[in-house]
């Protein structure tokens, strides 16, 4: 690993801002040649664009946290008004729901690309690194691309900061970076993940064409409450005049909130087992094969490589979403064969994703699932698409969850539990969770190893006492503890 060039102009005086900047990256430069992990810049980056990644996610660390939502737009709305509006550039596909947002805009992003328009996805929260949020292409930018959208609205973000009282949030800064790359690409089509519920979310700024709402349940109770109704209403919220509306399959109350919205601003409304849905589904090496009902027709032969139920739902969401999106429809359907190209191409980063396995070895899988919700569609997906003879769960979950329901929803899947933390400051303190657990499990089903990777070890090895092959591991419990265990295991950011 070599030094980076001086910066240019040496020896010239530079301002105090300037000088403050180059310590933090001379700063980080320090760390990086001190870590254990010398391969932890990525491969297409140098030294000196990492650490000015890092020092430039250090500055953003120090705002208002991603955690905490104010119900007002009035910040965001400021900064992309003096950026030129860059969110309406472009044609969005906003969504929001409790779970599968990020793998059905991964598949709604796959789509698009497919059939030849270039595409910008912004999701959150990140597993590993946090330029896998801004996508261009589907893919992830770089961390100098990821730098140069941040000083593109820095100026203006410190224009706002000095005239307001509060500072714009981490996630209001992100989300204007986001919107302003992708006019500057430019993209023909954004697809955007909303970050908290949805009326009051930094992304709600966008006037999509196309507003998708995945399956509603609760979470994030400590901003959003624990009305699922009036969840459902501040999710609805993304909904606007004229749009289509994708709904997933909800409870029946639910359903008829998000229809009220729908009725209210005049869009129209598409609804998965109506006007879209799974017609068929098998289950298949490597994933599942699918034939989908779409907005404009039948789509069959579609291998989907992800493992669920849950999963042959969100396809058939991104599809519709997808076909909405470009108004597709039963005289001008997608191209079957792109359909099918695109979903075969999927990959989802830690959900339900295999990292090590094979012969005499424990089948190891992550998974993102961090509220009951999610945690029984994993449950399900375990269950009935997986024959383990013996499956140990390690997991950590953030201390603001709904950690017992998690626990109660992996129940029925799992065998034993090896209770861990990842390395958040909301992480729950592993004491606190196996009690917990061993309300649900009992004692003997669960054991305590505070530090992931030896917890992953641990769970290994309990995996490997049954003595067959039909055993197997799956981390889960948090966004947080996939993406690190997906780092233990050196997976890449995807």
């Amino acid at each position: 690993m070599t030094d980076p060039e001086p910066p240019e102009g040496e020896g010239e005086v530079r301002a105090p801002e300037e000088q403050a900047q180059d310590a933090v990256i001379s700063h980080v430069l320090d760390q990086i040649r001190g870590s254990d992990t010398p391969d932890v810049v990525p491969a297409q980056s140098t030294v000196a664009e990492y650490a000015e990644f890092l020092a430039v996610e250090a500055e953003l660390d120090r705002r208002w946290p991603e955690t905490v939502m104010e119900p007002s737009l009035d910040r965001i709305r400021a900064l992309v008004e003096v950026l030129g509006d860059p969110q309406t550039g472009y044609p969005v596909v906003h969504l929001t729901g409790t779970n599968g947002k990020t793998s059905t805009a991964r598949m709604v992003d796959a789509i698009l690309s497919e059939i030849g328009l270039r595409t910008g996805r912004y999701t959150s929260p990140h597993l590993q690194r946090a330029t896998e949020r801004i996508n261009l292409d589907n893919r992830p930018v770089s961390p100098a691309q990821y730098v140069q959208a941040y000083r593109d609205v820095e100026p203006f973000v410190e224009l706002l900061d000095a005239k307001n009282e509060i500072r714009l949030s981490k996630f209001e800064v992100l989300t204007a970076m986001a919107y302003s790359a992708f006019a500057d690409a430019p993209v023909e089509a954004g697809i955007v993940e909303v970050g908290l519920g949805g009326r009051w979310d930094a992304t709600n700024v966008v006037d999509a064409r196309v507003s998708v709402i995945t399956p509603v349940g609760l979470d994030h109770a400590e901003y959003l409450g624990t009305d699922l109704l009036g969840i459902a209403r501040e999710k609805a919220g993304i909904i606007k005049p004229g749009s289509v509306a994708v709904l997933a399959a909800q409870d029946k109350a639910v359903a008829e909130v998000l229809l009220e919205r729908c009725a209210e601003v005049d869009a129209q409304v598409a609804r998965e087992g109506a006007e879209f849905g799974v017609r068929e589904r098998e289950l298949a090496v490597g994933g599942q094969r699918l034939e989908l009902q779409g907005l404009s027709g039948r789509y069959d032969e579609i291998f989907l490589p992800l493992h669920g139920e849950h999963q042959a739902s969100n396809a058939a969401i991104a599809l519709a979403a997808a076909e909405a999106l470009v108004g597709a429809g039963p005289q001008q359907p997608l191209d079957p064969d792109a359909v099918r190209a695109a979903f075969a191409s999927i990959t989802s980063p830690g959900r339900l994703e295999p990292m090590q396995g094979g012969p005499g070895r424990p089948t190891v899988l992550i998974d993102a699932a961090h509220n009951p919700h999610g945690a029984r569609a994993l449950a399900a997906a375990l269950m009935s698409e997986f024959r383990f003879t013996r499956l140990v769960a390690v997991i950590g979950v953030m201390r603001d969850k709904d950690a017992k329901g998690l626990l109660e929803s992996l129940e029925p899947a799992v065998h034993e539990v090896v209770v861990t933390m990842n390395s958040s400051p909301r992480a729950m303190d592993p004491d606190e969770l196996a009690a917990l657990a061993v309300e649900v499990f009992g004692r003997d089903r669960v054991s305590v190893e505070p530090q992931l990777a030896a917890a992953i070890d641990q769970g290994v090895e309990l995996a490997e006492e049954a003595g067959d092959s039909g055993v197997g591991v799956i981390v889960t419990g948090s966004v947080v503890t996939a993406g690190e265990a997906r780092s233990i295991f050196g997976k890449e950011p995807a």
